[in-house]
């Protein structure tokens, strides 16, 4: 059994006789019978009575060109995936990014991407940047935003975006008054400290050193939008990536600018293992456009 075999035989289903499928798939009527009676070899049973020169489906004919056409059911769908792969790469993408972005910023970024490619499937994974990496580095997927702190080595990487930290605090905090937080400012202060692995904590760190100022650490995490939250809830003030900030001014949280300037480097970074697909590079594409649309209105 072969698949010139089988096509010959959903060609006389489809059709109805032995010269229509000929003329459908462009060969001769006696090849059309041939294949026919060699699948019927190959099958162990009569696909078609012959009937005054006609091939009537017999009863197993009819249900072997049910499995069939699911078969070419499948076939169908191959041909629609080879063709979203050989115009756009892939039929779906997977992207991975760090907290601060990945419930903002890239979201905005699929939103446009979706609007030029409605039928590639989209995955979206947030985590640590350390994750990320993992994710990319393995091949699982495609594109990622992480802190600057991840090794790249072996990774197809750029700078992404560089925004100054911002100091988020409660509303009615003693400094929400202030227009500029300086590091003095936050000397003895209840502060919210980022991870101690964190570069922008290091960063931090010897600014507060260089001023001989020393906040008073009440907690600490990963994450600037967790920053945001522990703010909102009055535990004290902190730094946070501008990014981080959206939706939280809205729920009572005050942002001012920090006068020294620390910045949140982020990477995007690509999988080894393959050169840019096209749907690759229209995502990267959105990542840029949503970056830009939300340069000037980080913090409102």
């Amino acid at each position: 059994m072969n698949f010139r075999q089988i096509e010959a035989f959903r060609a006389v289903m489809v059709t109805g006789s032995a010269s229509r499928a000929a003329d459908l798939l462009q060969i001769t009527q006696p090849a059309i019978s041939r294949s026919i009676l060699e699948l019927e070899k190959a099958t162990g049973f009569a696909l078609f009575d012959r009937i005054r020169g006609r091939l009537v489906p017999t009863a197993e004919g009819q249900l072997f060109f049910r499995d069939v056409e699911n078969s070419f059911q499948g076939l169908d769908r191959l041909r629609l995936s080879a063709a979203r792969i050989r115009d756009f790469g892939s039929g779906d993408i997977r992207m991975a990014s760090l907290a601060a972005m990945g419930s903002t910023l890239v979201p905005h970024a699929l939103r446009l991407f979706r609007a030029q490619h409605p039928d590639i499937a989209v995955t979206l994974q947030v985590g640590a940047s350390s994750t990320v990496r993992e994710l990319v580095m393995g091949s699982r997927f495609d594109v990622g935003l992480a802190a600057d702190e991840i090794d790249v080595s072996g990774l197809e990487h750029q700078l992404f975006a560089t925004p100054k930290g911002v100091c988020a605090m409660p509303a009615g905090h003693r400094l929400s008054e202030r227009t500029v937080i300086t590091p003095e400012d936050l000397a003895d202060e209840p502060f919210i400290a980022l991870a101690p692995e964190d570069t922008v904590r290091r960063k931090l760190q010897k600014v507060f050193e260089a001023g001989n100022v020393r906040p008073r650490i009440v907690a600490e995490t990963p994450n600037s939008s967790t920053v945001c939250a522990l703010a909102m809830e009055g535990l004290g003030i902190g730094l946070v990536n501008p990014y981080a900030a959206d939706g939280y001014a809205a729920r009572g949280v005050v942002f001012r600018p920090f006068s020294a300037a620390v910045h949140f480097r982020t990477l995007l970074i690509f999988r080894p293992d393959l050169p840019k697909s096209r749907i690759v590079r229209d995502l990267t594409s959105c990542l840029l456009e949503a970056r830009n649309a939300r340069a000037e209105r980080l913090v409102s």
